[in-house]
C-alpha cells in the first residue's frame, strides 16, 4: 500500500470555489459578528443607563471614523444573515434545492443584502444621522 500524503477527506483545497460554499461560510462568519455585535449593543446600553457623560463617549467612539466602519460591517451582517436564513428556512421546507435554483437564491442573499444595507444606510445619513 503507498503512503502518499494527502486529506483523509476532500477540504477547501479540493473543491472549486462556487457562490454556494462561499454563502454558507459567510453566513457563519456574520453569525460571528452579529454576536460580537452584541457586545456593543450592549455597551450602548450600559453607557446610555450611565449618564450623559458615558453616553458622550460611546457616540463619540461610534461616530467615528471606524465606528462608522463597524456600525456598517455589522448592519451589513445582520442584513445577510437574516436574508440568508429566510432562504435557509425556505430550503427547510424542501424548496429551492435543484441547483440553479441554489445559485439563483445564493445571489439573492448576497446582493439582497447589499441593497437593504444601501437603502438603510440611505435613509439615515439623508435624514442626517437620524432614523
Amino acid at each position: 500500500m503507498a503512503t502518499r500524503e494527502r486529506p483523509l477527506s476532500p477540504h477547501l483545497q479540493v473543491y472549486r470555489k462556487q457562490v454556494q460554499m462561499m454563502t454558507s461560510i459567510t453566513h457563519r462568519a456574520t453569525g460571528i459578528c452579529l454576536a460580537a455585535g452584541a457586545l456593543g449593543l450592549v455597551w450602548g446600553l450600559l453607557a446610555l443607563a450611565g449618564g450623559a457623560e458615558h453616553w458622550a463617549g460611546f457616540v463619540a467612539c461610534a461616530g467615528s471614523p471606524i465606528g462608522l466602519l463597524v456600525l456598517f460591517g455589522f448592519s451589513w451582517s445582520l442584513a445577510y444573515h437574516l436574508i440568508n436564513g429566510i432562504r435557509h428556512l425556505v430550503q427547510d421546507t424542501g424548496l429551492g434545492f435543484a441547483i440553479p435554483d441554489f445559485i439563483r437564491s445564493s445571489w439573492i442573499s448576497v446582493i439582497g443584502s447589499v441593497v437593504l444595507v444601501v437603502l438603510a444606510w440611505g435613509i439615515v445619513l439623508m435624514r442626517g444621522g437620524q432614523a
